[in-house]
């Protein structure tokens, strides 16, 4: 099962001398966010304007039954570069297929499950979308939705996805521009 994000359990089960004695194992996942429109909105005057860039979610009802919004993501598979996984989960869990452009960093969290202690490590990417329509197929997943760049760091519910989506909103007019001079080079 997936276990609960963010720092060491306050209570829970088990005290700090069972968990101290508990195999340990590393998990490491890959995914990120699929970017569309990019190009597109950067104006004349060469600003982005973030309502007009979409980024596809992935929704999960937790134990108490919300729908929490995060990026989708996925174990990377022995042998698998992380960005292939990161496109892989990325078509998996929202049905669209992107193109990796940019790394948007990594978060690291520890969690138990089945008597193991796990200290997981997510690589997040940047994804041009190719093609594909959102479907919540996955059974992981509630719902998929697009969300405007500019209510991105509204929308997703744990802190360390959004201090990622802080850091690449900061890029993001740069990595716009890039998008569009490329754009303007490629033979249609």
């Amino acid at each position: 099962g997936k276990g609960r994000r963010g720092g060491p359990r306050r209570g829970g089960s088990g005290s700090q001398r069972e968990r101290d004695s508990m195999p340990v194992r590393d998990e490491t996942s890959a995914g990120g966010l699929v970017v569309s429109g990019l190009a597109e909105a950067v104006g004349e005057d060469g600003e982005l304007d973030t309502s007009r860039v979409y980024v596809a979610l992935i929704g999960r009802l937790d134990r108490r039954k919300r729908l929490l919004w995060s990026m989708p993501k996925g174990h990377v598979e022995p042998g698998e570069p992380r960005a292939t996984t990161a496109e892989r989960e990325v078509w998996e869990e929202t049905g669209l297929s992107g193109d990796v452009f940019a790394e948007m960093g990594s978060i690291d969290y520890w969690f138990v499950s089945e008597g193991v202690r796990i200290h997981k490590t997510v690589h997040h990417h940047l994804l041009y979308y190719v093609d594909g329509i959102l479907n919540d197929e996955d059974p992981e997943v509630t719902e998929v939705t697009w969300t405007p760049l500019s209510r991105l760091i509204e929308r997703l519910a744990y802190a360390d996805e959004r201090r990622l989506a802080r850091r690449a909103l900061d890029r993001m007019p740069e990595l716009a521009r890039a998008a569009k001079r490329e754009e303007r080079w490629t033979p249609r």
